[in-house]
């Protein structure tokens, strides 16, 4: 029972999410936080813009994501593996072990380090 209400819960904290960022933009709207690394330092760091990714995502504006950050729009395939992983380790336990070996994790590691270097330096 706890399970079936929490997943209850999830589903609805999803979908108020969803739709706040649907109906609001976050480069208009005081309510969405600004990223405190870019305001501490003026660098942008790997998620600056994630915001407006999924906002312009649900919105179906592509190549607007794309602009905000395109390693997260290229990314998104990648965090649904890994949650489809998560949800199904039981009954896929290779994909989920493939998925959290130390090599996947460590090059998921340099690639977030490679764009967070490369959008600061040719100013992606």
């Amino acid at each position: 029972m706890r399970r079936y209400v929490f997943t209850i819960v999830v589903v609805a904290v999803v979908l108020v999410m969803v739709v706040v960022y649907m109906l609001f933009d976050p480069m208009q709207s005081a309510v969405f936080p600004r990223c405190p690394f870019y305001v501490l330092t003026g660098l942008k760091c790997p998620g600056c813009g994630s915001q407006r990714v999924i906002h312009s995502l649900l919105n179906g504006d592509l190549a607007a994501a794309w602009h905000y950050n395109a390693f997260m729009v290229l990314s998104l395939p990648v965090v649904v593996l890994y949650c489809y992983s998560e949800i199904m380790r039981v009954r896929h336990p290779g994909l989920y072990n493939r998925l959290n070996s130390q090599v996947a994790i460590w090059s998921v590691f340099a690639a977030v380090v490679l764009w967070w270097a490369a959008r600061n330096i040719f100013g992606w």
